[in-house]
């Protein structure tokens, strides 16, 4: 339980679509639940429960949303990329899963909200729009790449002068192990079994490095918490298990 994300090496990767940063078993995952996205009691039912604290924790932290442009990276069937459209940004939302992508722009004619969602690479895309966001999130993302310092670089090339990243992920280390995996996975049942692997996870200074080493300067750092008792999340408080932490592009215009 030392590996780190930086340990992995190329014979350690399976391949993903076309080359890209992404390995083809994780998202078999997402891609074999993508039709119950939109389920609040199906598979993606914690999401469901910890979107609104999401939401509210981004708002918060650049002010509002309202007129900003946003990139969601790997915004699976939508949930956050809806609920961000819905506080008036302009959205785009990427996602390498195509039947994810599908549901996403499915549910669009029922929310009747506008959102633009790419089936793509976000390295690809910071090639095509380098600069052109006041906003990214990356939000349970990183833990499932090949590559995280990949996407946090192509996040930070995305952004405009004075841009804001949001990433959210999860802590490596026995606490993270025992809370995150055995009690989430396997003894709560709130996310299905399997879908987070140890190694993978990530430690805030691996992050924080890696963000950096790419920009960015370090703004927050925030916990997300469960309570087995009152079952319900909240935010605030330590880093040892879920986290969020919050970057900004301070390049000139």
């Amino acid at each position: 339980m030392t590996e780190t994300p930086a340990d992995r090496g190329e014979e350690n990767r399976r391949s993903g679509p076309a080359g890209a940063n992404a390995d083809a078993a994780e998202l078999g995952k997402f891609e074999a639940a993508a039709d119950r996205w939109w389920d609040p009691e199906g598979a993606h039912a914690a999401l469901h429960r910890i979107n609104p604290l999401r939401l509210n924790h981004v708002q918060e932290r650049v002010g509002g949303l309202d007129g900003l442009r946003v990139l969601d990276v790997g915004c699976g069937g939508g949930l956050m990329s809806e609920a961000m459209a819905r506080t008036g940004a302009s959205v785009t939302g990427i996602d390498l899963g195509e039947t994810a992508i599908s549901v996403a722009k499915l549910h669009l004619l029922e929310s009747e909200l506008e959102v633009e969602y790419l089936c793509q690479s976000v390295e690809s895309l910071a090639e095509q729009r380098p600069g052109e966001y006041d906003l990214v999130t990356c939000l349970e993302l990183l833990e499932h790449v090949p590559n995280p310092a990949s996407v946090v670089r192509a996040c930070s090339r995305l952004l405009k002068p004075g841009g804001h990243a949001i990433f959210s992920t999860i802590n490596r280390n026995p606490k993270a192990w025992l809370l995150g995996i055995v009690g989430a996975e396997y003894i709560l049942g709130m996310v299905a079994r399997g879908t987070h692997e140890y190694a993978r996870l990530i430690r805030p200074s691996e992050l924080h490095a890696w963000a950096v080493d790419a920009g960015l300067s370090h703004q927050d750092s925030t916990g997300l918490h469960y309570d087995p008792l009152g079952d319900r999340f909240r935010l605030g408080g330590n880093i040892d298990v879920n986290y969020f932490m919050h970057f900004q592009n301070e390049g000139e215009a």
